[in-house]
Protein backbone atom coordinates (compact mmCIF):
# COMPACT_ATOMS: atom_id res chain seq x y z
CA UNK A 1 0.00 0.00 0.00
CA UNK A 2 1.75 3.49 -0.89
CA UNK A 3 2.56 5.95 1.58
CA UNK A 4 0.57 8.76 1.69
CA UNK A 5 2.77 11.81 1.37
CA UNK A 6 3.52 13.96 4.10
CA UNK A 7 1.85 18.01 4.77
CA UNK A 8 4.24 20.17 4.14
CA UNK A 9 4.51 22.79 7.03
CA UNK A 10 2.48 26.14 6.89
CA UNK A 11 3.51 29.32 6.07
CA UNK A 12 1.52 32.03 7.80
CA UNK A 13 0.46 34.43 5.49
CA UNK A 14 0.53 38.24 6.76
CA UNK A 15 -2.92 39.09 5.51
CA UNK A 16 -5.13 42.10 6.87
CA UNK A 17 -6.43 40.54 9.79
CA UNK A 18 -2.76 39.34 10.79
CA UNK A 19 -1.31 43.28 9.95
CA UNK A 20 -4.92 44.85 12.35
CA UNK A 21 -3.51 42.64 14.80
CA UNK A 22 -0.45 43.57 14.84
CA UNK A 23 -1.45 47.06 14.12
CA UNK A 24 -3.75 47.50 17.72
CA UNK A 25 -1.86 46.79 20.29
CA UNK A 26 0.86 49.59 19.19
CA UNK A 27 -1.98 51.74 18.44
CA UNK A 28 -2.62 51.72 21.83
CA UNK A 29 0.74 52.03 23.22
CA UNK A 30 1.64 54.87 21.65
CA UNK A 31 -2.21 56.34 22.37
CA UNK A 32 -1.17 55.04 26.09
CA UNK A 33 1.79 57.63 25.92
CA UNK A 34 -0.16 60.93 24.12
CA UNK A 35 -2.45 60.45 27.50
CA UNK A 36 0.28 59.72 29.80
CA UNK A 37 2.48 62.69 28.96
CA UNK A 38 -0.59 65.15 28.15
CA UNK A 39 -1.60 64.30 31.97
CA UNK A 40 1.54 64.69 33.23
CA UNK A 41 2.03 68.33 31.40
CA UNK A 42 -1.44 69.14 32.64
CA UNK A 43 -0.86 67.97 36.24
CA UNK A 44 2.70 69.92 36.04
CA UNK A 45 0.69 73.29 34.82
CA UNK A 46 -1.26 73.08 37.58
CA UNK A 47 1.25 72.71 39.95
CA UNK A 48 3.35 76.01 38.69
CA UNK A 49 -0.06 77.94 38.14
CA UNK A 50 0.91 78.15 34.08
CA UNK A 51 -2.49 78.17 32.66
CA UNK A 52 -2.84 75.10 29.89
CA UNK A 53 -5.40 73.48 28.02
CA UNK A 54 -6.37 69.81 26.79
CA UNK A 55 -6.19 71.06 23.39
CA UNK A 56 -2.86 72.60 23.80
CA UNK A 57 -1.43 69.97 25.70
CA UNK A 58 -2.58 67.56 23.01
CA UNK A 59 -1.96 69.77 19.72
CA UNK A 60 1.84 68.57 21.45
CA UNK A 61 1.88 65.21 21.91
CA UNK A 62 0.04 63.73 19.55
CA UNK A 63 1.73 64.66 16.40
CA UNK A 64 5.09 63.89 18.77
CA UNK A 65 4.05 60.18 19.54
CA UNK A 66 2.49 59.25 16.59
CA UNK A 67 4.91 60.31 14.46
CA UNK A 68 7.01 57.99 16.23
CA UNK A 69 4.02 55.29 15.40
CA UNK A 70 4.41 55.90 11.82
CA UNK A 71 8.09 55.26 11.86
CA UNK A 72 8.43 52.35 13.44
CA UNK A 73 7.54 50.35 10.62
CA UNK A 74 10.66 51.46 8.77
CA UNK A 75 12.41 50.90 12.06
CA UNK A 76 11.05 47.70 11.87
CA UNK A 77 12.59 47.07 8.32
CA UNK A 78 15.85 48.11 9.15
CA UNK A 79 16.02 45.97 12.14
CA UNK A 80 14.71 43.17 10.22
CA UNK A 81 17.23 43.32 7.69
CA UNK A 82 20.46 44.22 10.22
CA UNK A 83 19.50 41.09 11.66
CA UNK A 84 22.59 38.38 11.76
CA UNK A 85 25.01 41.15 11.26
CA UNK A 86 28.01 41.40 12.88
CA UNK A 87 28.22 44.04 15.91
CA UNK A 88 30.83 46.04 14.74
CA UNK A 89 28.40 46.63 10.85
CA UNK A 90 25.14 46.56 13.25
CA UNK A 91 26.43 49.96 15.28
CA UNK A 92 27.81 50.93 12.06
CA UNK A 93 24.79 50.82 10.35
CA UNK A 94 22.48 51.74 12.97
CA UNK A 95 24.42 54.45 15.12
CA UNK A 96 24.02 57.14 11.51
CA UNK A 97 19.97 55.92 11.07
CA UNK A 98 19.59 56.60 14.65
CA UNK A 99 21.13 60.12 14.39
CA UNK A 100 18.84 60.92 11.09
CA UNK A 101 15.60 59.60 12.46
CA UNK A 102 16.24 61.81 15.97
CA UNK A 103 17.27 64.70 13.31
CA UNK A 104 14.33 64.38 11.50
CA UNK A 105 12.01 64.04 14.19
CA UNK A 106 13.34 66.96 15.90
CA UNK A 107 13.03 68.82 13.03
CA UNK A 108 9.45 68.19 12.67
CA UNK A 109 8.73 69.11 16.31
CA UNK A 110 10.55 72.74 16.03
CA UNK A 111 9.01 73.18 12.76
CA UNK A 112 5.61 72.68 15.14
CA UNK A 113 7.14 74.69 17.57
CA UNK A 114 7.66 77.61 15.17
CA UNK A 115 4.47 77.30 13.52
CA UNK A 116 2.47 77.58 16.59
CA UNK A 117 3.95 81.17 16.98
CA UNK A 118 5.49 80.84 20.34
CA UNK A 119 7.59 84.09 21.09
CA UNK A 120 7.93 84.43 17.94
CA UNK A 121 8.52 88.37 18.17
CA UNK A 122 10.82 87.81 20.65
CA UNK A 123 13.67 86.05 18.66
CA UNK A 124 16.60 85.87 21.35
CA UNK A 125 13.87 84.31 23.33
CA UNK A 126 12.92 82.13 20.63
CA UNK A 127 16.42 80.78 19.62
CA UNK A 128 16.80 79.91 23.54
CA UNK A 129 14.27 78.14 23.53
CA UNK A 130 14.84 76.43 20.11
CA UNK A 131 18.27 75.94 20.98
CA UNK A 132 17.17 74.09 24.47
CA UNK A 133 14.57 72.26 22.66
CA UNK A 134 16.45 70.74 20.23
CA UNK A 135 18.65 69.32 22.60
CA UNK A 136 16.16 67.59 24.48
CA UNK A 137 14.15 66.45 21.76
CA UNK A 138 17.64 65.31 19.83
CA UNK A 139 18.09 63.26 23.30
CA UNK A 140 14.86 61.95 23.06
CA UNK A 141 14.46 60.85 19.66
CA UNK A 142 18.24 58.93 19.79
CA UNK A 143 16.59 57.12 23.15
CA UNK A 144 13.54 56.40 22.06
CA UNK A 145 14.96 55.32 18.15
CA UNK A 146 16.99 52.54 20.80
CA UNK A 147 13.99 51.66 22.39
CA UNK A 148 11.87 50.97 19.42
CA UNK A 149 14.74 49.45 17.52
CA UNK A 150 15.45 47.06 20.95
CA UNK A 151 11.51 46.31 21.06
CA UNK A 152 11.52 45.07 17.63
CA UNK A 153 14.05 43.30 17.65
CA UNK A 154 12.85 41.27 20.72
CA UNK A 155 9.13 40.53 18.73
CA UNK A 156 11.25 39.47 15.92
CA UNK A 157 13.43 36.90 17.61
CA UNK A 158 10.32 35.43 19.89
CA UNK A 159 8.29 35.48 17.03
CA UNK A 160 10.81 33.52 14.75
CA UNK A 161 11.30 31.26 17.92
CA UNK A 162 7.54 30.75 17.92
CA UNK A 163 7.84 30.03 14.26
CA UNK A 164 10.79 27.49 14.59
CA UNK A 165 9.08 25.62 17.31
CA UNK A 166 6.05 25.12 15.48
CA UNK A 167 7.93 24.02 12.23
CA UNK A 168 9.68 21.74 14.48
CA UNK A 169 6.22 20.00 15.76
CA UNK A 170 5.12 19.72 12.29
CA UNK A 171 8.68 17.97 11.05
CA UNK A 172 7.86 15.79 14.23
CA UNK A 173 4.11 14.91 13.46
CA UNK A 174 5.24 13.81 10.04
CA UNK A 175 8.34 12.05 11.48
CA UNK A 176 5.76 10.14 13.87
CA UNK A 177 3.01 9.72 11.00
CA UNK A 178 6.08 8.09 8.79
CA UNK A 179 7.38 5.91 11.66
CA UNK A 180 3.58 4.78 11.71
CA UNK A 181 3.17 3.95 8.58
CA UNK A 182 6.49 1.93 8.27
CA UNK A 183 5.52 -0.24 11.47
CA UNK A 184 1.97 -0.94 9.89
CA UNK A 185 3.59 -1.60 6.74
CA UNK A 186 5.50 -4.41 8.03
CA UNK A 187 2.30 -5.93 9.33
CA UNK A 188 0.49 -6.80 5.78
CA UNK A 189 3.51 -8.60 3.98
CA UNK A 190 4.28 -11.12 7.31
CA UNK A 191 0.70 -11.65 7.35
CA UNK A 192 0.09 -12.15 3.75
CA UNK A 193 2.81 -14.54 3.54
CA UNK A 194 1.96 -16.90 6.21
CA UNK A 195 -1.35 -17.01 4.40
CA UNK A 196 -0.30 -17.77 1.28
CA UNK A 197 2.01 -20.54 3.06
CA UNK A 198 -1.65 -21.60 4.48
CA UNK A 199 -3.30 -21.88 1.57
CA UNK A 200 -0.66 -23.26 -0.57
CA UNK A 201 -0.35 -25.99 2.24
CA UNK A 202 -4.25 -26.67 1.39
CA UNK A 203 -3.87 -26.40 -2.11
CA UNK A 204 -3.73 -30.27 -2.65
CA UNK A 205 -4.47 -31.47 0.59
CA UNK A 206 -8.21 -29.54 1.25
CA UNK A 207 -9.17 -28.12 -2.39
CA UNK A 208 -12.28 -26.40 -0.43
CA UNK A 209 -10.41 -25.37 2.84
CA UNK A 210 -7.70 -23.81 0.50
CA UNK A 211 -10.67 -22.10 -1.72
CA UNK A 212 -12.04 -20.37 1.31
CA UNK A 213 -8.83 -19.25 2.80
CA UNK A 214 -8.61 -17.27 -0.32
CA UNK A 215 -12.27 -15.70 -0.29
CA UNK A 216 -11.54 -14.81 3.39
CA UNK A 217 -8.00 -13.30 2.77
CA UNK A 218 -10.13 -11.35 -0.59
CA UNK A 219 -12.30 -9.72 2.20
CA UNK A 220 -9.50 -8.90 4.66
CA UNK A 221 -7.28 -7.18 1.64
CA UNK A 222 -10.80 -5.43 0.92
CA UNK A 223 -11.10 -4.27 4.17
CA UNK A 224 -7.22 -2.96 3.88
CA UNK A 225 -7.65 -1.02 0.74
CA UNK A 226 -10.99 0.39 1.66
CA UNK A 227 -8.99 2.47 4.88
CA UNK A 228 -6.28 3.09 2.86
CA UNK A 229 -3.37 5.44 4.70
CA UNK A 230 -5.74 5.28 7.75
CA UNK A 231 -3.73 5.22 10.78
CA UNK A 232 -6.26 5.70 13.64
CA UNK A 233 -9.67 3.70 12.87
CA UNK A 234 -12.54 3.22 15.34
CA UNK A 235 -12.51 -0.07 17.41
CA UNK A 236 -15.87 -1.50 16.00
CA UNK A 237 -13.70 -0.86 12.57
CA UNK A 238 -10.35 -3.06 13.92
CA UNK A 239 -13.22 -5.71 14.99
CA UNK A 240 -13.96 -6.08 11.41
CA UNK A 241 -10.55 -6.54 10.63
CA UNK A 242 -10.00 -9.03 13.54
CA UNK A 243 -13.18 -11.05 12.53
CA UNK A 244 -12.09 -11.25 8.63
CA UNK A 245 -8.57 -12.31 9.83
CA UNK A 246 -9.88 -14.91 12.75
CA UNK A 247 -12.04 -16.27 9.98
CA UNK A 248 -9.08 -17.65 8.27
CA UNK A 249 -7.36 -18.46 11.25
CA UNK A 250 -10.40 -20.81 11.59
CA UNK A 251 -10.07 -22.54 8.18
CA UNK A 252 -6.49 -23.78 9.32
CA UNK A 253 -7.27 -24.61 13.18
CA UNK A 254 -10.56 -26.37 12.17
CA UNK A 255 -12.14 -27.34 14.98
CA UNK A 256 -9.68 -26.56 17.54
CA UNK A 257 -10.06 -22.73 18.14
CA UNK A 258 -12.37 -21.23 20.05
CA UNK A 259 -12.86 -17.23 20.55
CA UNK A 260 -14.68 -15.36 23.17
CA UNK A 261 -15.16 -11.74 22.73
CA UNK A 262 -15.50 -9.30 25.29
CA UNK A 263 -16.26 -6.08 23.65
CA UNK A 264 -17.89 -3.22 26.17
CA UNK A 265 -20.92 -1.22 24.26
CA UNK A 266 -18.73 2.13 25.24
CA UNK A 267 -15.62 1.34 23.46
CA UNK A 268 -16.83 0.54 19.63
CA UNK A 269 -16.50 4.12 18.70
CA UNK A 270 -13.28 4.36 20.61
CA UNK A 271 -10.01 5.43 18.14
CA UNK A 272 -7.40 2.89 18.08
CA UNK A 273 -4.08 1.97 15.60
CA UNK A 274 -4.95 0.26 12.81
CA UNK A 275 -3.94 -3.11 12.67
CA UNK A 276 -3.10 -2.93 16.07
CA UNK A 277 -4.61 -6.13 17.48
CA UNK A 278 -3.76 -8.32 14.70
CA UNK A 279 -0.54 -9.06 15.59
CA UNK A 280 -1.68 -9.65 18.96
CA UNK A 281 -3.68 -12.07 17.92
CA UNK A 282 -1.33 -13.99 15.29
CA UNK A 283 1.31 -13.89 18.51
CA UNK A 284 -1.24 -15.87 20.95
CA UNK A 285 -2.19 -18.11 17.51
CA UNK A 286 1.49 -18.81 16.85
CA UNK A 287 2.59 -19.38 20.24
CA UNK A 288 0.22 -19.94 22.53
CA UNK A 289 -2.39 -22.47 20.72
CA UNK A 290 -1.21 -23.89 17.48
CA UNK A 291 0.69 -26.40 19.50
CA UNK A 292 -2.00 -27.17 21.49
CA UNK A 293 -3.05 -30.30 21.11
CA UNK A 294 -6.34 -30.33 22.16
CA UNK A 295 -8.97 -27.58 21.70
CA UNK A 296 -7.92 -23.86 22.71
CA UNK A 297 -9.78 -20.75 23.27
CA UNK A 298 -8.73 -17.02 22.01
CA UNK A 299 -10.55 -14.27 24.03
CA UNK A 300 -10.72 -10.86 23.19
CA UNK A 301 -11.97 -7.89 25.59
CA UNK A 302 -12.15 -4.15 25.05
CA UNK A 303 -13.35 -1.75 27.85
CA UNK A 304 -13.64 1.79 28.99
CA UNK A 305 -11.66 2.63 32.06
CA UNK A 306 -12.13 5.97 33.35
CA UNK A 307 -9.90 8.06 30.66
CA UNK A 308 -8.05 5.01 29.20
CA UNK A 309 -9.39 2.02 26.65
CA UNK A 310 -7.88 -1.88 27.88
CA UNK A 311 -7.45 -4.03 25.38
CA UNK A 312 -6.96 -7.83 26.59
CA UNK A 313 -5.59 -10.41 24.10
CA UNK A 314 -5.48 -13.82 26.02
CA UNK A 315 -5.40 -17.42 25.04
CA UNK A 316 -5.17 -20.88 27.20
CA UNK A 317 -2.26 -22.08 25.14
CA UNK A 318 1.47 -23.55 26.34
CA UNK A 319 2.68 -19.99 26.63
CA UNK A 320 5.97 -18.48 26.20
CA UNK A 321 9.00 -19.95 27.27
CA UNK A 322 10.58 -18.41 30.03
CA UNK A 323 12.47 -15.58 29.33
CA UNK A 324 11.52 -15.92 25.45
CA UNK A 325 12.02 -12.90 23.27
CA UNK A 326 8.82 -11.44 21.71
CA UNK A 327 8.02 -12.11 18.32
CA UNK A 328 9.77 -10.32 15.78
CA UNK A 329 6.48 -9.24 14.04
CA UNK A 330 4.57 -8.60 17.33
CA UNK A 331 4.92 -7.14 20.54
CA UNK A 332 7.85 -5.33 19.52
CA UNK A 333 6.12 -3.80 16.34
CA UNK A 334 2.79 -2.90 18.71
CA UNK A 335 5.39 -1.29 21.37
CA UNK A 336 6.78 0.76 18.54
CA UNK A 337 3.70 2.38 17.47
CA UNK A 338 1.87 3.02 20.59
CA UNK A 339 5.30 4.98 21.71
CA UNK A 340 5.41 6.96 17.90
CA UNK A 341 1.17 7.34 18.32
CA UNK A 342 0.97 8.05 22.39
CA UNK A 343 4.37 8.47 23.77
CA UNK A 344 4.52 7.03 27.81
CA UNK A 345 0.77 7.60 27.68
CA UNK A 346 0.03 4.17 26.42
CA UNK A 347 1.69 0.81 28.35
CA UNK A 348 1.51 -2.73 26.81
CA UNK A 349 2.02 -5.73 28.92
CA UNK A 350 2.53 -9.41 28.43
CA UNK A 351 1.49 -11.39 31.63
CA UNK A 352 0.66 -14.86 32.26
CA UNK A 353 -2.80 -16.13 31.29
CA UNK A 354 -6.09 -16.57 33.81
CA UNK A 355 -5.93 -20.48 32.84
CA UNK A 356 -2.52 -21.04 31.41
CA UNK A 357 -1.23 -19.68 28.35
CA UNK A 358 -0.43 -15.98 27.99
CA UNK A 359 -2.51 -12.64 28.30
CA UNK A 360 -1.45 -9.26 26.69
CA UNK A 361 -3.16 -5.93 28.04
CA UNK A 362 -3.21 -3.00 26.30
CA UNK A 363 -3.81 0.31 27.76
CA UNK A 364 -4.20 3.73 25.53
CA UNK A 365 -5.96 7.11 26.11
CA UNK A 366 -9.98 6.85 25.47
CA UNK A 367 -10.95 8.65 22.24
CA UNK A 368 -13.43 8.90 20.16
CA UNK A 369 -12.78 8.18 16.66
CA UNK A 370 -14.39 11.11 14.30
CA UNK A 371 -17.41 9.93 12.35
Amino acid sequence: MPVAPAPTPEVAVDGPSTRLKRWTPAFGFWTLLVASYSISSLLSAAAEGRPSTWYRVLSWNVPEFYLWMALTPLVGFIARRTAGMAWRRFLAIQIPLAIAFAAFHTSFFLALYWLSGVNAHDGAALAKIFHGEFVYQFHLGLLTYGIILFVLRGLDAHRGLKDEKLRTSQLEAQLAQSELQALRMQLQPHFLFNTLNAISALALEDPMRAREMIARLSDFLRLTLEDGAAQDVSLSRELQFVECYLAIQEIRFQDRLVVEWDIGAATRLASVPHLILQPLIENALRHGLASKPDRGTLRIVAAREGDELRLVVEDDGIGLPPGAPPARIGLGNTRSRLRARFGADARLELLPGTHGGTRVELSLPYEECPA
